[in-house]
């Protein structure tokens, strides 16, 4: 054996030079990894009792990609392309040996090997695309010299990692290993390859499958149609189908240097740092600086829920997709069956599309259970209230559930504003009551809110953590404060669309504002979808905002053809000019004069209060960190993750620049436009608020 460096090691075994990588966790291509490699390769080369090279990776994966901690700094060691040369052109067949995953980079290494060989459990891909980048190294140009121009446009355009099965169906691979036996295998792969003296096979002279698609721009038309809805806005996509395009209509070499050239378009570009930072940030989410690792977690293996409604019936859904029992509870047998009916419905719905099978609906709706008595609820580990948002509901619920529950029971509220400290008062145990904020729809959206009240527990907070990655919801950790973190935010972006439409900006030029922005919808459009009659009672009813006027003349948004817009049969949305006279009459009446608003005016009112509040939520301890707000933002609202939530954004703009608008806002406009003291200190201080 032949120690390389700290991570490489070279043994020979029957004229087979076994280059061994062992860099936890996951063998990323760090100068370290590529020094070896490098060093490696060439001993191999030189070594006469050496007629094959196979690359093998200990732990638990080959090569997962590159090392995101290295993007930005200074290069150190051999490069990627110096490796991939050395391998490329060695005069010796160099086989890459995959188990785990070869991704990114790894996979573009392995795309430089001669030969590939990989486990049945193994998987490969280009996953750059979800950090706003495109592979770098040669993957756009080799890949569908392999697989073929769809397949290849399919997996750099959505990150999809392929089984070793379809690999090897699809060319990337060239023989499928025993999952418990790769070197043995790879060993014996690499003596029938000296035996029979094999071709040294560089992808990048296989043009056989490229050469197919010459001349044939349907196939990028028809590509680029099939996926604009779910990559609008986003960069990179359109910049690995370019590559691709490379790929089919340039020499090799040329192909190269489009790949090469996007690459660092990309790379240096704000969409890509933002989505790098998204990456890190939602890692960083699930840390609680004061909770320690060790805390003891709960068993939650029992749990009831209280309301079959929109919300009762989806947050039951997580747990029964996660095979953990759940209890609903309603006031009646009549609307019990109803709510479960319409949970059976959805996932009927889900399998109609293909997602999961009928026999998953089935066995889904094994796990979900219904009673009308709260009394049932007696042995559940976790009990969650999702009824109306009504205070005095809530605390005479939590005061029966403190008479009912067990000791060790999770008391949890699904308040997306209400105060949880004075629901908490209602028991003996506040230290067991926390909030369980879910999003709507509850077993779609990823975001959960965990609401930390006064008197909450450590093991409740730890235990709550853990459950959100069980039923796979992304959970940010926030306190007890009006509308918690989320939609506090977004009350400032509501306040001053409202105020928008009455100083001369239509509902749909601000919809299509922050759409254009990224936002899936608009604030109006997002009303409509909800239900403007949602919280309004015709009986108080005195005509006081536009919301007001449009549920008094039944226009209570999509569910009855017209809210703020009309809408046709398809619920497909129209500017209605009843609603622009509606504004503009409530506008004279309040002797507001209406003006032209540009649409940058627009965003600037939408946005920076948003990031101002988010300073003050930072200031008052209500979020960990500024990137948990965004983490809450891109997960809960849709804010565009290229644009990296409202602090990421606020800091491309530069926080001197919203800090300057926002004083000019408050001498004008007055105390909703105040700056955070936070936002000075930060900007007269120079504070890096993401350390």
């Amino acid at each position: 054996m032949t120690t390389i460096n700290d991570v490489t090691k070279l043994d020979v075994i029957e004229s087979v030079g076994v280059l061994t990588l062992n860099s936890p966790p996951v063998n990323a291509l760090s100068a370290n990894v590529r020094e070896g490699l490098d060093i490696g390769i060439k001993k191999a080369i030189e070594n006469n009792d050496i007629k094959a090279i196979v690359v093998i990776c200990e732990g638990r994966t080959f090569i997962a990609g590159a090392d995101i901690s290295e993007f930005g700094q200074e290069p150190k060691g051999p490069s990627l392309f110096d490796v991939q040369d050395i391998m490329e052109n060695s005069p010796k067949p160099v086989i890459a040996a995959i188990h785990g995953t070869a991704l990114g980079g790894g996979l573009e290494v392995a795309l430089t090997c001669h030969y590939r060989i990989a486990v049945k459990s193994a998987k490969c891909g280009l996953p750059e695309v979800n950090l706003g980048l495109l592979p770098g190294a040669g993957g756009t140009q080799r890949l569908p010299r392999l697989v073929g121009v769809e397949q290849a446009l399919k997996m750099v355009t959505s990150g999809l990692h392929l089984p070793a099965e379809q690999c090897l169906q699809s060319g990337l691979i060239d023989k499928i290993a025993n999952d418990d036996d790769l070197l043995n295998n790879s060993i014996s792969y690499a003596k029938e390859i000296i035996e029979e003296n094999r071709p040294l096979k560089k992808v990048r002279d296989i043009d056989e499958k490229v050469k197919a698609a010459q001349g044939n721009d349907e196939i990028f038309q028809n590509f680029r149609k099939s996926i604009e809805r779910k990559t609008r806005g986003f960069l990179a996509p359109e910049y690995n189908i370019q590559c691709i395009e490379a790929a089919v209509n340039e020499p090799f070499d040329e192909g190269i240097k489009v790949e090469r050239d996007l690459f660092i378009k990309l790379i240096s570009g704000n969409q890509s740092a933002a989505q790098r930072y998204f990456f890190f940030a939602q890692r960083q989410v699930a840390k609680i600086p004061d909770i320690p690792k060790e805390t003891e977690l709960l068993d939650i293996n029992k749990v009831g829920i209280i309301g079959a409604g929109t919300m009762g019936g989806g947050i039951a859904m997580n747990f029964a997709n996660a095979g953990i029992p759940v209890t609903i509870i309603e006031q009646s047998q009549e609307r019990l069956d109803k709510g479960i009916g319409i949970i059976r419905k959805n996932y009927e719905n889900t399998a109609a599309k293909g997602r999961i099978s009928l026999e998953d609906v089935d066995k889904r709706m094994q796990f979900i259970n219904g009673n009308i008595s709260i009394d049932t609820l007696s042995d559940k580990d976790l009990i969650i209230e999702a009824v109306f948002e009504n205070m005095d509901l809530k605390k005479e619920i939590f005061s029966k559930l403190d008479l009912i529950a067990k000791d060790s029971a999770i008391l949890a509220t699904n308040t997306s504003a209400l105060d949880i400290n004075e629901i908490a008062e209602t028991t003996k145990r506040p230290e067991s009551v926390i909030g369980l904020h879910f999003f709507s729809p509850a077993n779609v959206m990823r975001l959960l809110e965990i609401v930390r009240g006064e008197k909450t527990s450590k093991q409740i907070i730890a235990t709550s953590m853990g459950l959100a990655k069980t039923i796979g919801k992304t959970a940010a950790l926030v306190g007890v404060c009006p509308g918690f973190v989320g939609n506090r935010i977004l009350a400032q972006r509501q306040r001053e669309a409202n105020k928008l439409i009455l100083e001369g900006a239509l509902p749909w030029e601000i919809d299509d504002a922050l759409f254009d922005f990224g936002f899936p919808m608009g604030p109006f459009a997002m009303s409509d979808l909800a239900g403007l009659d949602i919280g309004w009672s015709k009986e108080t009813s005195r005509s006081e905002t536009i919301r007001d006027i449009l549920c008094e003349n039944g226009r209570f948004g999509q569910k009855s053809g017209k809210g703020f817009y009309i809408y046709d049969e398809n619920r497909n949305k129209l500017p209605d000019n009843d609603v622009e006279k509606i504004i503009q009459e409530f506008a004279d009446n309040k002797q507001i004069k209406r003006r032209e608003i540009e649409k940058d005016e627009i965003l600037k009112r939408c946005l920076y209060p948003m990031i101002n509040e988010g300073f003050k939520i930072l200031d008052e301890g209500m979020a960990i960190r500024a990137s948990d707000i965004d983490i809450i933002w891109i997960n809960g609202y849709g804010w565009p993750i290229y644009e990296g939530g409202p602090m990421f954004y606020g800091n491309l703009i530069g926080y001197d620049k919203i800090l300057s608008w926002l004083q000019d806002m408050e001498k004008e406009h007055g105390s909703d436009f105040s700056p955070s003291p936070y936002l000075e200190k930060v900007v007269e201080e120079k504070i890096n608020i993401f350390n």
